[in-house]
């Protein structure tokens, strides 16, 4: 974990900086086009976004990052036997620390801006720690499919990228017909999203039903995905 860290940032000018410079920049231009070309009407529409490109960016560098983790690593694979999962955790564990870092330079721009923090803020550790649950399930999906199917991460990508316009980041959930809704709402990050933005943005309450679904979403997911894993571990060693 630790050196998957030093690795991500060295040889960088501006090491960690740009883990706040990367969504930063990029909610400038998303804030533009979506203000100005657009038009959402939505409050502290900045802080909107930046708070949907923080969350996102965690589930793209933990899963893409944990995908090549059992074969960017074949040493620890073929001849020390440890816990194979713990390369996927390993990895899903450095993405968490770097989201943790970048929620972290986020909350004095929410009081800047003018966000109404309050006590709920305090539910970040909860809500943070469900999501890492679901990171680490579809990590460990990836990670073991990845050692037999090595397109799988160009395949990841598209689904990443349509991922992000199909998820609330840059618009609001009213924009969605009414027909679609519901079927909109079974996305768990459509219903993350919303969670971070009561707590760090409208300082509310977020919706119990809502984490609880969070919660058993990323439970099944982190499940089965243990469950294909362990299945596919078996010929890791020769395959790689």
């Amino acid at each position: 974990m630790v050196s998957d860290l030093k690795v991500k940032y060295q040889s960088s000018v501006l090491g960690f900086a740009w883990s706040l410079l990367n969504p930063l920049l990029m909610m400038l231009v998303l804030y533009f086009v979506f203000s100005n070309v657009f038009r959402f009407e939505v409050e502290s529409f900045a802080l909107y976004i930046l708070i949907g490109i923080i969350v996102w960016r965690f589930l793209v560098n933990g899963t893409m990052t944990a995908m090549g983790s059992i074969v960017g690593r074949p040493g620890l694979v073929t001849k020390i036997f440890i816990p194979r999962q713990i390369l996927v955790l390993s990895s899903v564990l450095s993405a968490f620390i770097s989201s943790i870092l970048e929620f972290l330079v986020l909350i004095p721009l929410l009081f800047i801006l003018g966000a109404g923090v309050t006590v709920y803020i305090l539910l970040f550790p909860i809500v943070h720690v469900i999501y890492l649950l679901l990171v680490y399930g579809v990590s460990l999906f990836l990670a073991s499919l990845y050692v037999y199917y090595r397109d799988l991460n160009q395949i990841w990508d598209v689904v990443l990228q349509a991922g992000f316009f199909l998820s609330p980041i840059v618009y609001p959930i009213s924009v969605i017909p009414t027909a679609y809704i519901g079927y909109y709402m079974l996305n768990p990050m459509t219903m993350l999203m919303e969670i971070y933005r009561d707590f760090l943005l409208y300082g509310s309450m977020p919706s119990l039903l809502s984490i609880s679904m969070v919660f058993v979403a990323g439970c099944l997911i982190a499940f089965f995905g243990s469950l294909l894993f362990h299945r596919l571990e078996r010929r890791f060693a020769e395959v790689i």
